[in-house]
């Protein structure tokens, strides 16, 4: 990797630098558009303690679930934890501490850690669980509680087509968290299917500006597994 070229050769690579107790923050939701391969590496690598910030913690076989079946995770904060009985085993047993977080709160945690944003409120989790230990506070009438931003040791993301310098486009419902984590992350590693020259990617089609990105490399023979597959009967 040398001057704006942010290409990597390995994945081993691309990860070596993650350690013990790390804050990762992962793009995807449920399996798709999942970093599978950098997440695969990280399995090999082997860090202890993680703090995984993703929409769900994948299959027991597959996704973020391995690294829960390797016993790397330490804390997950998702908006879903379904799906995998290995999470519910090692949750009921206290190996692996929870915090749920509502889907669009999720989301704009991510957004204002990139963004530079410390917090922000909103309505969602009222009166529920979720406000517990929280600021509250009034705006026209209406109750709301403190959110804080996140911000990531490091971001894993899985993008479609990116070039030499980090710039990245995804591909249909796999654009999901993709492009809030690529920005939370002090340091984003992307996995991607190609890489073209710079230039060759339509300046009006990046979804994440390469000032976000640190890490480029392309994987290949993407399994993109399906959760359920749900079909329309005759």
């Amino acid at each position: 990797m040398t001057g704006r070229n942010k290409i990597v050769n390995s994945f081993t690579a691309a990860v070596q630098d993650i350690q013990d107790g790390a804050t990762l923050i992962v793009g995807g939701f449920g399996l798709c558009g999942i970093p599978e391969q950098a997440i695969l590496a990280l399995r090999e690598r082997g860090p202890k303690n993680l703090t995984i910030v993703s929409n769900n913690c994948g299959v027991e076989d597959w996704g973020l679930g391995v690294l829960l079946a390797n016993k790397q995770i330490k804390k997950m904060v998702s908006s879903y934890v379904g799906e995998n009985k290995i999470f519910e085993q090692q949750f009921l047993s206290g190996e692996v501490e929870v915090e749920l977080v509502p889907q669009g709160t999720l989301a704009e945690r991510i957004r204002a850690g990139g963004a530079g944003i410390p917090g922000f409120y909103t309505a969602t989790g009222v009166g529920t669980p979720i406000a517990e230990g929280k600021e509250h506070k009034e705006f026209d009438g209406r109750v709301y509680i403190l959110e804080k931003a996140i911000v990531g040791d490091f971001a894993l993301v899985k993008g479609w087509k990116a070039d030499r310098l980090g710039n990245l486009v995804y591909r249909k419902t796999a654009r999901n968290f993709n492009p809030l984590a690529a920005m939370a992350g002090k340091v984003t590693v992307a996995e991607v299917e190609e890489i073209v020259e710079v230039g060759g990617l339509e300046p009006d089609h990046i979804h994440t500006p390469a000032i976000f990105v640190q890490r480029v490399l392309c994987g290949g023979n993407y399994q993109k597994r399906i959760e359920r597959r749900t079909v329309r009967k005759p």
